[in-house]
């Protein structure tokens, strides 16, 4: 048996001096000057807006990303092997899908028909360069850059100004949401690994006010009420701020303007009253927080997603971009290493995944699939699941430093697995395809960066656009191009 490893195929727009986060923006407490805040940022996030952006694919107008943190096995889930030695099957028996000639593992019966609405990469790859641990292989999915500062392990630095964005604060500078609603939301929990959290998750250099909207509830991954209990504080007004006093501040503003004629001047010439009415009806209307109220789904629909954190979180991801949210990302929950629903299974695979993780994969991932498709919203939004590697082949044999039991598999760049769907994404195809163990590609790699490419192409973004970072040097959105056989 041979294991093959392949080779690996903007303007100074920090807004750090505002010292304030998008969190601390929203919380309006009853000060028309925080709403006026979030109206300059409203105003920041449309004026950095690249507005001669080339035309791409451009049929995308959200996404939602899954994101499988951890590595998920892509021998154990969507890419099964017959007549190879023992430590390298599946222990979980494969599975007819929809698309004829393709197999799955039991644990996914529900994605297994829903495949043909889909695209299945089985050539995800790259060569690690210090990639094999998580944090820095997450960084490099999310911004399509490495970091500079990688230690052995993997491991990196916190979260900096200076770092790359991740590539939803890209889609929602250079495509501003239409409407008022919170153009990017990440949840149920932050990018972590150890004791780095967030790495890979934030602006970086294009400024706090293209960061994400987080949203993260406590509780177990299995508890039932969690999302139910969602914080959105940041989104409410104090029981003695109501709508009609804060038109009536609004009102206030104008006629303080039109009785200075140079600020009425700089108002016209920035478009500020337009930002701050933004600010306002997000605020006031309830948009936002009604798109949060996932209680007012029938039970019927909640249970088809299933009563688990993923389940329920890509519930609410639908709902979010029903209501004009640009980018989600759902990121799968618990830390990297933890042994709780997790896809770091160094041990324990076969009831881990079995018990927890499959399960909750097929049900959540099935259900926003089919649910997206039955509302027409699948035509206009990306689905994307995938992690920052898959595992080794060979199960008990460390790859990455780490211990591996005989029911264990490591850590495995080089060749595992993606699903896309939706936003002018063939459906029913399968890109690429893995050599007999599924160690490397045999056919047409897809390397992460190019992964990104084509999702800033769906929504007609050039990968090649120029941003400039924190010492105004240009640097294109991703030094890669998109995967044409994609699209369809």
């Amino acid at each position: 048996m041979i294991i093959r490893i392949p080779g690996q195929p903007g303007k100074d727009l920090c807004d750090s001096h505002l010292g304030v986060t998008r969190r601390d923006v929203l919380r309006v407490g009853g000060s028309g000057a925080l709403g006026l805040s979030l109206g300059s940022l409203l105003q920041l996030q449309s004026a950095q807006a690249n507005t001669k952006v080339p035309v791409g694919r451009g049929k995308a107008k959200s996404i939602i990303l899954c994101y499988l943190q951890g590595g998920p096995s892509h021998l154990d889930l969507w890419d099964p092997k017959e007549g190879v030695p023992d430590n390298v099957k599946s222990s979980f028996s494969k599975i007819s899908t929809k698309l004829p000639g393709v197999q799955f593992t039991e644990l996914l019966p529900k994605l297994s028909q829903v495949i043909d609405k889909t695209t299945l990469i089985r050539s995800m790859s790259y060569t690690p360069n210090g990639l094999f641990n998580h944090t820095a292989a997450i960084y490099q999915m999310m911004t399509g850059y490495t970091t500079d500062k990688v230690s052995p392990s993997g491991q990196l630095e916190p979260p900096s100004p200076k770092d790359f964005p991740n590539f939803g604060s890209n889609i929602i500078r250079l495509k501003p949401a239409n409407e008022p609603m919170l153009p990017f939301v990440m949840l149920p929990r932050p990018l972590q690994e150890s004791n780095v959290v967030g790495k890979g998750g934030t602006a970086g250099f294009l400024g706090k006010a293209f960061d994400p909207y987080t949203l993260y509830p406590p509780g177990d991954d299995m508890d039932k009420k969690k999302m139910d209990k969602i914080n959105v504080a940041d989104l409410e007004m104090r029981a003695d701020v109501y709508g009609g006093r804060m038109q009536r501040r609004a009102r206030l503003l104008d006629t303080i303007n039109a009785g200075m004629p140079e600020i009425d001047r700089a108002v016209k010439d920035y478009k500020l009253n337009e930002y701050y009415d933004q600010a306002l009806t997000l605020i006031s209307s309830g948009r936002a927080r009604d798109a949060f109220s996932i209680e007012q789904e029938s039970r019927e629909t909640r249970d088809m997603y299933g009563r688990t954190t993923f389940g329920q979180s890509c519930l609410l991801a639908r709902r979010l971009v029903e209501a004009g949210t640009r980018v989600v990302e759902v990121v799968w929950p618990k830390v990297a290493n933890s042994d709780n629903h997790s896809w770091d299974v160094h041990t324990g695979l076969s009831a881990r995944m079995r018990n927890q993780s499959g399960p909750m994969l097929d049900t959540g991932l099935s259900a926003l699939i089919n649910d997206l498709d039955d509302r027409g919203l699948l035509e206009e939004t990306l689905v994307v699941a995938v992690g920052e590697f898959g595992r080794s082949p060979q199960r008990g044999v460390s790859t990455s430093g780490n211990g591996n039991s005989d029911d264990g598999r490591d850590h495995w760049p080089y060749c595992y697995t993606a699903l896309m769907a939706g936003a002018g994404i063939k459906r029913g195809y399968v890109h690429g395809q893995s050599d007999k163990t599924a160690s490397a590609p045999l056919v047409d790699p897809v390397h992460p960066g190019e992964l990104l490419a084509t999702i800033y192409e769906s929504f007609g973004i050039a990968p090649e656009t120029i941003v400039y970072n924190h010492l105004n040097q240009p640097r294109e959105l991703v030094k890669a191009e998109s995967v044409s056989k994609l699209f369809a």
